[in-house]
């Protein structure tokens, strides 16, 4: 990417909720999705379906469909433990940013909508019950390396955005908002956006490679530096 390092990319590309509802040139996101489709696809199907929402009406009625998601995603959520590695203040302030959002939702001027497209054999594989979860489970790897692509790529030409998969709890409903057809599946959304003054990108803190790396076999770390 001519705009910074992919490395720099990378590392910066923080999640970002608070976005500006500036509208966004069709040439930026033209290059964001670009990049999704350079990602791979499962027997290289490029079976991903990007819907964009722009239309202000749409996507106000995507943010409610959106609130209702994250009201189940709480229920579903409601006993989690907060993790050893966030502090207090770090999962207040997530916590208040994914309000925002769902709050604000519909004022995020863009909406990338990240579906896969199924043939009926890929719905009713000719498969033993038991290795049904793991085919199903298995077709995310075809949808979210272009997602990922996309965050990057959003980060590279700054934008911001945030990996979102609550949704789906309300496909059903999304397809009907945006006419998509019956064989389409949801996975994610981006809400793409020009970062808010004071939330804009920067390092992404992530657990050291010693904690969540190993060499050979599971519990021989990978060497701390």
């Amino acid at each position: 990417m001519e705009e910074m390092g992919i490395f720099q990319a990378m590392h910066t590309a923080r999640a970002l909720r608070r976005l500006k509802p500036d509208p966004v040139p069709d040439d930026l996101i033209a290059k964001v999705i670009d990049a999704g489709v350079r990602a791979p696809t499962g027997s290289n199907l490029q079976n991903w379906r990007f819907v964009v929402v722009k239309d202000a009406q749409l996507r106000r009625e995507i943010a409610d469909l959106y609130r209702a998601s994250m009201e189940i995603a709480g229920r579903a959520y409601a006993n989690r433990k907060q993790p050893p590695h966030m502090t207090n203040d770090r999962q207040k302030a997530m916590m208040s940013a994914a309000t925002y959002l769902a709050q604000h939702f519909g004022e995020v001027p863009v909406l990338i909508l990240a579906w896969l497209q199924f043939t009926p054999e890929q719905e009713n594989p000719q498969l033993p019950p038991e290795h049904m979860p793991t085919f199903v489970r298995l077709s995310g790897g075809s949808i979210f390396p272009a997602v990922q692509n996309m965050i990057v790529a959003c980060r590279a030409v700054g934008l911001g955005t945030v990996l979102t998969t609550v949704l789906a709890y309300k496909e059903a409903e999304v397809r009907n908002i945006i006419n998509a057809p019956a064989d389409m599946r949801l996975y994610a959304a981006l809400p793409v956006g020009y970062p808010m003054e004071g939330y804009g990108h920067g390092p992404v803190r992530r657990l050291p490679l010693s904690d969540v790396t190993f060499l050979d076999r599971y519990g021989n770390n990978w060497p701390k530096k």
